[in-house]
């Protein structure tokens, strides 16, 4: 009796240890999408008045949280009914992840100064939304953004597990561990970001703007915009490669396309990096032509 129950124990330390060692592994895998949502929300989490800051952050959080018992539940789900499906799902995914990246490359270097009435016409807007409904409509753009972002971090990370070919309790466990760490990392990183600013104020403050401490606070209030920018460029460049990864591994032409560049971690990236902007492009030019065909039968 005794030794089937220390068995059992051996049993779930082994299924613990395989689940941190995968988890481990996915955690990494998944870490672009995670730069490119640290940086979205850090952005739709600033701009408001410091005591709803926090507020707006933790209604974000919930509802992140909500796409991940969505998601979850229907990822199994659709593993268990037809498995190449998950594939497929990856490759689309891939596909937005990459036009999402070329499409801020584009926009950063054509982007168009808006002229003067364009810029009337956008204060008119914004008069007219109140301040509630301008904080509901940006919680509701980072919900919705990070219920696509999350369908890649849950597949990303039940991709890893099928990889292995791990138990269906691991598979489990692993994915919504994954989940749950990227849910709690990237808010609370963002909560961090998002209080940058009034952490330095109060330094500022305490210190009379002298010595160290009030330069650490200048410092700190300096430093926001650029972190969020800076999170921006790098979340962008993480889509593209996150998105090129998921070409090559997950479609058999590009898996086996120059073969020679594999033996170099440093060639496989930038293999990588050449299939996202590759598919990047190829979403802009389908998303282009598709919105000018609706425009086109919507004036007939």
């Amino acid at each position: 009796m005794a030794s089937g129950f220390f068995a059992i124990l051996d049993d779930i330390g082994a299924l613990m240890d395989d689940v941190a060692v995968t988890s481990k592994v996915a955690t990494q895998k998944t870490a672009g999408i995670l730069g490119d949502d640290l940086a979205v929300n850090a952005e739709k989490a600033t701009g408001f008045l410091s005591s709803r800051e926090l507020p707006v952050l933790w209604a974000i959080t919930k509802g992140s949280f909500i796409n991940k018992l969505i998601i979850l539940p229907v990822v199994f789900l659709l593993n268990w009914l037809y498995a190449p499906a998950i594939n497929y799902v990856l490759i689309l995914g891939g596909l937005y992840l990459s036009f999402e990246g070329v499409e801020k490359i584009i926009e950063f270097l054509f982007h168009r100064n808006k002229k003067g009435h364009e810029v009337e016409e956008q204060i008119e807007e914004t008069k007219e939304q109140s301040p509630e409904e301008v904080e509901k409509s940006k919680i509701k753009s980072a919900v919705t953004t990070d219920f696509i972002l999350s369908i890649e971090i849950v597949i990303i990370a039940l991709g890893t597990v099928l990889e292995e070919s791990h138990p269906f309790i691991t598979q489990i466990l692993v994915t919504t561990l994954v989940a749950f760490i990227a849910t709690v990392g990237v808010y609370g990183i963002v909560a961090l970001i998002v209080r940058m600013d009034d952490a330095g104020f109060k330094l500022i403050k305490k210190s009379n703007d002298k010595g160290f401490f009030g330069k650490l606070g200048h410092l700190l209030v300096k430093a926001l915009p650029i972190v969020i920018k800076a999170l921006g460029v790098i979340g962008t460049i993480a889509l593209i490669m996150v998105a090129g990864g998921i070409f090559a591994h997950r479609i058999d032409y590009f898996h086996h396309l120059l073969p020679e560049w594999s033996s170099s971690e440093i060639l496989t990236k930038l293999k990588e990096i050449l299939l996202g902007l590759a598919g990047g492009i190829l979403g802009v030019i389908l998303f282009t032509l598709g919105k000018g065909a609706v425009s086109l039968v919507k004036s007939k």
